[in-house]
Parts: structure tokens; sequence; C-alpha cells
């Protein structure tokens, strides 16, 4: 009886990802199939739902608000990166650039962060259609290794990964409660999907960036390094409860 249930609740979770990932990709192809208009979506970091109703300036182009999938739609803009200006109730405000390469914004889903105690630590991965499965890890030396395969919790509760996303374009999302001034921290992303081609320029082609909020303020800006042959991106440090720029593509 218990084999059938874990195997009915098996075929359940299957179906329900099956939605996700369709859902998603019905998405990019309206996104892709509106000649006149890019779009540009925006998501809770936290549970990876629209954010509506929110206000979203762009730089030389104008003012919108976000509908209930959390999107806006602007005329198309020559190639070129476009700063971006986020606010809305209970998140955290958000100004960084997309860019137009070749006529498309290659990652328009952009994850913002709720509000949260001004001594925490938040990072955020987001990530285009391929490949599939990007995993967020940090790590405190000689302490805990936060990710989906490894600890999704620290021992002490102080730091936890708050999302997986193993069907394309992210969140990933780790919040950290305490950043010890003497203590040496690392944040990384492996490219889960071609974990065994070291030889792969999937993940410098990914569209990948990294977000860090703390302080209640957006600290930091990563996007992945392009042409890079790896599966392994290091992309910060903490020394002295400073951010130091690795920003490599290695093998992992």
């Amino acid at each position: 009886m218990k084999k059938g249930l874990f195997f009915l609740a098996a075929i359940l979770w299957a179906a329900a990802a099956s939605f996700a990932q369709i859902d998603k990709m019905k998405e990019v192809l309206d996104d892709e199939m509106d000649t006149e208009n890019f779009t540009l979506r925006f998501l809770n970091a936290l549970n990876g739902e629209p954010v509506e109703g929110a206000v979203v300036e762009l730089d030389d182009i104008g003012k919108f608000e976000t509908d209930m999938d959390g999107k806006i739609k602007f005329p198309r803009t020559p190639d070129g990166q476009i700063g971006v200006h986020f606010k809305a109730d209970g998140y955290i405000p958000t100004d960084m650039f997309v860019e137009v390469v070749a006529g498309s914004i290659f990652n328009n889903h952009i994850s913002v962060s709720p509000e949260m105690a001004m001594e925490y630590f938040r990072i955020i991965l987001d990530w285009n259609r391929h490949p599939r499965d990007l995993d967020a890890h940090f790590t405190k030396d000689d302490d805990y290794h936060i990710s989906f395969r490894n600890m999704k919790v620290s021992d002490d509760g102080t730091a936890t990964l708050d999302r997986d996303d193993t069907d394309s374009f992210g969140p990933e999302t780790i919040t950290v409660k305490e950043i010890a001034s003497d203590a040496h921290y690392t944040f990384w992303v492996q490219d889960f999907t071609n974990r065994d081609n070291s030889n792969s320029k999937a993940l410098s082609r990914s569209g990948a960036t990294v977000k860090v909020y703390g302080n209640g303020e957006l600290l930091d800006v990563f996007t992945v390094p392009q042409d890079g042959r790896g599966n392994k991106w290091n992309v910060f440090e903490i020394v002295d409860g400073k951010i130091n720029k690795l920003d490599n593509i290695s093998s992992r």
C-alpha cells in the first residue's frame, strides 16, 4: 500500500513538473512571437510567483506597471543596454541593466527580493532556457555547504536554500541570516545538466545572472562570462565581510 501511494505521488509530482515546464515554454513562445514589443517578467525570488503592480522605469523609454503575470511590454529597441529600475511594496528596490543582443533579450525573467532584515544576505540566480538545470552553491569554510544536493539548511539555521529550480529560468535563491566578519564564504554555480562535460560552453551561453542583496539594497549583479568552457562558474567570495569578484568559468 505504501509503495503504491509513493508511486502515485511520484507520478503526480512528475505531471506537475511537466505542466510547469509547459507553462514556462508557453511564456517564452508568447514573448518571442511578439515582433513589436519586448517583454520583461518580474518574479518573487522566494517562490517564483509573478510580481503584480510593480512600477518599472526603463531609461529613455518610459514607466510601466507589471500585470497579473508580472510582466511589462515595451516597444523593441536597438541592440544595447537598457537601465531597469524596479519598485514594489514589500520588495527591495532593484536597479540593473538588461541587454538587447541580435534583436532579443535573452533572459527576460528577473527575480527580485522581498524585503528582509537589514543583516540578511540573499543570493538569486536566474538564467535562460538552456541548460535546464543550474545549481547554486554557497559554502562557509569548515562549516556548511548549501545547495540542493548537499545541505538545504545549515546546522545552525543561518543559511537556507529557499528555492531550487530544475526546469530552466530559475530562480534559485539562498538566504543567509548572518555573515561572520572573520569567516570565508564562496558562491558558485554548477551546470548540473552538463556536469559530465567539462568542455561544455552551455553554462557560458546560459545568460545566467546572479543578484546579491544585503543591507536592504541590491549590492551587486554578476553576469556569466561568455564563450568559456566548463561547467562551473565561480562567481564571488566573501572575505572580511566584503564581496570579492571571482567571475570565471572552470571545470568542476
